[in-house]
């Protein structure tokens, strides 16, 4: 029996759910029930009334959110190394300290933030919802952390005034996206649309035919005439871009943009994790309260109930 095999027994055995990021391994895309982003997966666990344990293929902040809207089961994490080094620059000493210079200013926190740092917002957005976020809010001047590029980014679409905390915070693998990588491959491949993130640069997004969410992409992917198409996020997401869209071509735009941290997850650590249920990811009560309470105003401006 394969390895694959042997997980896909054993989650019927103990009534799991396997999640995957679109960053994860191909091998391990595979071998989930659903890929998609992480809010997307977390809100596929609260629908999954039957499962009892949701093994959750991506890094820390999103099992956290996993398990702070999912109480009643066990959520874990397969490998405890797979940290968002992005979600590791927002501190909660950090939004004290900027809520002293603003304090009239409402705190939007990207989910890619731990569950600390949540439970000290007034409402998350993700990299899909952040105008319908933002523009919710009574409110012209806003902290909005971690990612300043997002925030740059969210202030064009918004018009409002978005101060980026901490001053500084990026996705290491976003900025590995370069304009003139880009330019060279325009050359190669003159009828491709260039699609990106918003983490990227905004150079990078300004030359970008599309700019958007990884669940955005695949819808774009899917409804564009296009046969072609440069893609400006981790690597990760071009096997679903792929599977999803077999005849259509898919180049990344900087072929060695990993993330080593989703990486970390493999089919022998998934195995593991599930067979021994090992890794369980906990949040304090007192934290998981307020934090949910931000991942929950979310879902209510976006019309998703809990």
């Amino acid at each position: 029996m394969s390895l694959t095999e042997k997980i896909l027994s054993l989650k019927k055995e103990k009534k799991a759910i396997i999640l995957a990021h679109n960053y994860q391994r191909p091998e391990i895309q595979d071998v989930a029930d659903y890929v998609g982003d992480s809010i997307e997966l977390s809100r596929k666990a609260m629908e999954e009334k039957d499962a009892s344990i949701i093994v959750f293929a991506a890094v820390d902040f999103m099992a956290e959110s996993a398990a702070i809207l999912n109480p009643s089961k066990k959520v874990l994490l397969p490998s405890l190394g797979a940290r968002c080094p992005m979600a590791q620059m927002l501190t909660v000493d950090e939004i004290k300290r900027w809520k002293v210079h603003y304090p009239d200013a409402p705190v939007v926190l990207y989910v890619n933030t731990l569950a600390s740092a949540k439970a000290y917002c007034d409402i998350c957005c993700t990299s899909a919802n952040f105008v319908e976020v933002i523009n919710s809010l009574d409110a012209d001047t806003i902290l909005f952390g971690p990612d300043r590029n997002l925030a740059e980014y969210a202030a064009e679409k918004t018009g409002k005034t978005l101060i980026p905390i901490p001053e500084w915070g990026f996705c290491p693998t976003h900025l590995l996206f370069q304009p003139e990588d880009v330019m060279v491959l325009r050359m190669k491949y003159p009828n491709a649309k260039v699609i990106v993130h918003p983490e990227c640069s905004a150079e990078m997004r300004k030359i970008a035919d599309f700019v958007g969410s990884t669940s955005k992409m695949c819808h774009y992917v899917k409804e564009s005439e296009a046969q072609t198409f440069i893609v400006g996020t981790e690597v990760g997401l071009l096997h679903r871009l792929k599977k999803e869209n077999p005849r259509k071509q898919f180049i990344s735009a900087y072929k060695d943009a990993v993330c080593p941290n989703m990486k970390l997850t493999t089919l022998e650590r998934l195995y593991d994790s599930l067979k021994h249920e090992k890794h369980l990811v906990k949040v304090p009560d007192n934290v998981a309260r307020k934090a949910r309470i931000a991942l929950e105003r979310m879902f209510a401006v976006n019309g998703l109930k809990r």
